[in-house]
């Protein structure tokens, strides 16, 4: 690692050859093969987040160095947002579980995220968020179903459905490191408090896009039983030791309970996926609700900015008042 720049904003270590970024309220990762210093990028954040990632890159391996490929545990518009630009300028190869094949080629939509599952403003503004694919079919290769990542001989990866068809979480084996993805996440991502303050709290998969609850459970019980000592996620800080341990344990016997909402689109049916992409979704509730969350979601999105000019200005308390009145009392 380079150690002649300034360090960049919300780089955080996990582990030992393992760094992550926060870009807003995602998460992205780079993974050195310890063994031949090549390195991998794990997910592409936003958008805008092609120039962060080349910085992180810049600073950790110096400048000019490219991944060997990129990993994607799925392909939510927050985790691809730069992958077109990146896998184009880099030429290199992009892996992802089969089952996400039609969200990276052009096949399908995603099912639609659900804004009525509750929780806060992140959750409130969901139908906001894309669901549409992307299309890499020149750079996208497909892992392989034996559980090893061809460019990290280090990790496997685990399917863990659910959030997404082909989501998959990655483990190392020699020092249980897990990157969990969205499998399960270390802040309420609902709610946009907790978000912009990155509070640290174990949660299951953001319910907003959560299409199959029976699944998500699954997949939460399995990465539990690897017993990491570090977990780092799509959202929120690393957990590790005993916080990890206690936190993983109590959502596994809580899931039910805590992690899934009392209500929503894909509560009690799941949408249904299959290789080819969606080939059903539970009929959408249209009623006044919808049409309130919306109308209150666009208000909330400007009061918001009003939000961000006080906090600009350093009027730090009102601020933290503005942001509960937007959450919970509109």
């Amino acid at each position: 690692m380079k150690n002649n720049k300034d360090v960049p904003a919300n780089l955080f270590t996990v582990a030992p050859g393992v760094w992550g970024r926060k870009d807003v309220f995602v998460n992205f990762y780079m993974i050195q093969d310890l063994m031949n210093d090549d390195w991998v990028l794990i997910d592409a954040g936003l958008k805008w987040s092609a120039s962060k990632i080349k910085e992180m890159a810049g600073y950790l391996f110096g400048e000019g160095s490219l991944p060997k490929a990129i990993v994607l545990t799925h392909g939510h518009f927050d985790h691809v947002g730069a992958l077109i630009k990146l896998a184009e300028e880099w030429d290199i190869p992009v892996y992802a579980h089969h089952l996400e094949i039609p969200y990276l080629t052009g096949q399908s939509s995603y099912p639609p995220p659900d804004p009525t599952v509750g929780g806060g403003l992140m959750a409130t503004m969901a139908f906001l968020y894309p669901k549409s694919p992307i299309n890499i079919w020149k750079h996208v290769k497909v892992l392989p179903p034996d559980g090893k990542i061809p460019v990290l001989p280090e990790w496997r990866y685990i399917h863990t459905p659910g959030h997404s068809p082909g989501h998959v979480s990655l483990f190392r084996e020699s020092d249980r490191v897990l990157i969990a993805g969205d499998a399960f996440v270390t802040t309420n991502q609902e709610s946009v408090i907790s978000v912009m303050f990155q509070s640290k709290i174990i949660s299951g998969p953001p319910k907003y896009f959560t299409y199959d609850w029976v699944a998500a459970r699954n997949s939460v019980n399995e990465l539990a039983r690897l017993h990491p000592t570090t977990a780092a996620t799509g959202h929120g800080q690393p957990m590790r030791g005993k916080e990890l341990h206690k936190a993983l344990t109590h959502l596994t016997e809580n899931f039910y309970k805590e992690s899934i909402p009392e209500h929503g689109r894909y509560i009690p049916d799941p949408a249904i996926t299959n290789q080819n992409g969606v080939v059903y979704l539970p009929p959408r509730k249209i009623d006044k609700t919808n049409v309130a969350l919306k109308a209150f979601s666009v208000t909330a999105l400007l009061t918001l900015g009003l939000v961000y000019s006080t906090y600009k200005k350093k009027k730090k308390i009102r601020f933290f008042e503005t942001l509960l009145d937007v959450e919970y009392n509109f």
